[in-house]
């Protein structure tokens, strides 16, 4: 395959005459075209915009007028036109574009502001798919890539959030444009063309049912520049991607400094978790930290759910994210804030729980509108070496129909709702995820050790340390269940849950040793079910 290869002299400034407007969003566009208009350019422009320009008094130039060709197939042909793109992609200093030019009546275009069809916007809302196609932008994409392609001569803006910083450039240089903002502007125009791109094929995988597209684009907007990443050495943002998820990245932040790269990382973490359970059967309450939960807790009551998550492990809580399924109130908020705590989260907030949470100022305080749905589809992506793994979001959820009995005994009822929340918690728990938990919340939890044995004896020992600090006479794994995000490979890591008191079981199934693990339940009095269903988390 040849290489084209032609060189382009770079001029640092460049003098703009004249300037194509397409803009979805007029947020700003009529200061835009004033500043533009008083450093003397020449407005062109298409459809609506023209319409909002001219409407506020500016002297525009419809592109009919450029192309000497109407915009026809209800605007969908309107700039694709060799009198645009020729004055877009010409080299001004090369005498065969220049010829070219003037043989076909082009007129260089120095600027080109373009924001495209909100497809983004239309996907998130659900539109039906003939009109979430109809605003899949063509001629936008195909002007910017022009644009920023000839960086060298014409600036391109993409975003109205650039408007003020090109009028600063224009006035700083008495109406010129530097090098270095074409080029930073064509770099972020390639971005948003990009993140376009994705959204329509991505939109496009989830509409046809295609799992795994023979290509894969992730993107996502700057949403803020983070102080640094998980250390101090490491740097990093935070880029939301759309999706209409109700969550961190959609939350809205009350008080408190910006969030850190790890306390993004850990909010969402208890958000997921706390939207596992239904507000209607309950108040819920996760507590997190270091994105493993450190207490669960299910009660009538706010308050208690708080309370009984809190019990679970009230050392690791200091400094950790909590996490509700539905408004925080007073009561709740008067009991949190006796603990230092980084991060709330909920769906919303009264007054009183405002003002509660307001008396502490580095207490950061975030509101969704919503919960997210445990159950709804949607994608995960981690990046490797050279790669990208991505997969479907954990969406699997158990249901009393969905186990099997594979003990003599029979779980009690008590047993069965215990077991049911355990199993959801530990979804949420680092494999390989250890759960007791008992009367609706957890009272012991053992995350990410290489093996399940050491996983259950640490949930064990979290166990007897929070009964010591408050002053019980022995743990409350004593009669508790326990859950396994996974199979037992051997039985030992039965044995030393029951050795902790647990008194029924809750684990995937399927090892080739679940016979000799049956037969220690068995042999100990305590009932055991399968899910059939895996919760590895890494």
């Amino acid at each position: 395959m040849a290489i084209i290869s032609r060189k382009t002299p770079i001029t640092d400034r460049i003098r703009p005459t004249r300037a194509l407007l397409s803009v979805s969003d007029k947020n700003g566009l009529q200061d835009l075209g004033e500043t533009l208009a008083g450093h003397g350019v020449d407005l062109v422009s298409t459809g609506g915009t023209a319409k909002a320009l001219s409407g506020a008094g500016l002297s525009v130039r419809g592109v009919s007028d450029l192309t000497g060709f109407p915009e026809i197939m209800d605007g969908r042909v309107k700039t694709l036109h060799p009198s645009v793109h020729g004055g877009l992609l010409a080299i001004r200093d090369d005498a065969e574009h220049q010829a070219a030019m003037e043989a076909h009546d082009i007129v260089p275009i120095d600027i080109v502001v373009i924001n495209l069809y909100p497809f983004e916007e239309v996907r998130s809302k659900g539109g039906d798919y003939p009109t979430t196609v109809e605003n899949i932008d063509i001629g936008g994409p195909a002007m910017i890539r022009a644009a920023a392609k000839n960086h060298a001569y014409v600036t391109v803006l993409t975003d109205p959030s650039d408007y003020d910083a090109l009028a600063a450039e224009l006035l700083e240089t008495g109406g010129e444009i530097r090098y270095a903002f074409r080029q930073k502007m064509a770099a972020k125009a390639y971005g948003r063309t990009a993140a376009y791109d994705a959204a329509i094929s991505g939109w496009f995988a989830e509409a046809i049912d295609e799992d795994n597209p023979p290509y894969r684009a992730v993107a996502g907007r700057l949403h803020d520049v983070m102080r640094y990443g998980e250390n101090p050495h490491q740097t990093a943002g935070f880029y939301v991607t759309g999706e209409n998820r109700p969550g961190v990245a959609t939350a809205t932040l009350h008080q408190g400094k910006q969030l850190s790269y790890n306390n993004i990382n850990d909010t969402d973490a208890a958000f997921e978790l706390a939207g596992e359970f239904d507000p209607v059967d309950g108040a819920a309450c996760a507590i997190i930290k270091h994105a493993n939960p450190c207490g669960v807790g299910t009660a009538t009551s706010q308050l208690d759910a708080y309370r009984g998550a809190l019990a679970c492990d009230p050392v690791s809580a200091f400094g950790g994210i909590v996490a509700f399924n539905g408004r925080l109130e007073a009561a709740t908020a008067e009991e949190v804030v006796r603990t230092f705590t980084e991060v709330i989260i909920a769906p919303g907030v009264d007054d009183d729980a405002m003002s509660i949470i307001a008396a502490k100022k580095n207490l950061r305080l975030l509101t969704t509108g919503g919960l997210p749905d445990p159950a709804a589809p949607g994608v995960m992506a981690k990046t490797v070496a050279g790669g990208l793994l991505v997969q479907s979001r954990d969406a699997g959820r158990v249901a009393l129909a969905d186990l099997k009995v594979v003990t003599d005994r029979q779980p009690t009822d008590r047993e069965l709702a215990d077991l049911i929340f355990a199993f959801r918690v530990a979804k949420h728990v680092k494999s390989n995820a250890i759960v007791y938990a008992k009367d609706g919340a957890t009272v012991g939890i053992g995350a990410g050790q290489m093996s399940r044995v050491d996983s259950s004896r640490i949930a064990a020992k979290k166990a007897r340390d929070a009964a010591e600090a408050m002053g019980l006479a022995e743990p409350l794994t004593i009669g508790s269940v326990v859950a396994s995000d996974a199979f037992f490979p051997f039985a030992d890591g039965l044995i030393s849950a029951i050795e902790a008191g647990a008194t029924a079981v809750i684990q995937p199934g399927g090892s080739m040793r679940d016979d000799d693990v049956v037969k220690a339940a068995n042999e100990a009095g305590v009932a055991m079910v399968f899910t059939g269903m895996r919760h590895f988390r890494h």
